[in-house]
């Protein structure tokens, strides 16, 4: 049976890869660091020039991601509440139905002779 309030439960069967807590603040301490690039390009002077303001929006871009992941991860825990209750009050909208194999929908087709 596919039971709705089963697909939204967290069963902590998925394990995350390596990379996907630190995606964001790494993007984004590298954004900040291609900021520093960029005015120091724009304002025609050497590169690394003023390597303080490399640092500085670069700690900044990680502090930054950091925030958004946690503000993305609490979006997505509070919607997936919302969905679960909403599932729970109203379990006539969304009825359990029985799982279809492909043997049965495909075991009237037969080879062509």
């Amino acid at each position: 049976m596919n039971d709705p309030l089963e697909l939204l439960e967290n069963k902590n069967i998925r394990i995350p890869s390596f990379l996907s807590d630190k995606y964001n603040p790494i993007g984004c301490g590298l954004l900040g660091v291609g900021a520093a690039f960029f005015v120091n390009w724009a304002m025609r002077r050497p590169l690394v020039s003023g390597i303080q303001k490399h640092i500085i929006l670069g700690a900044g871009g990680v502090a930054l991601g950091s925030w958004l992941d946690s503000k993305r991860e609490a979006h997505f825990a509070e919607r997936d509440a919302v969905l679960r209750h909403y599932v729970q009050l109203h379990p006539e909208d969304f009825p359990k139905t029985p799982r279809v194999k492909y043997a049965d929908v495909l075991e009237s087709w037969t080879p062509i002779r």
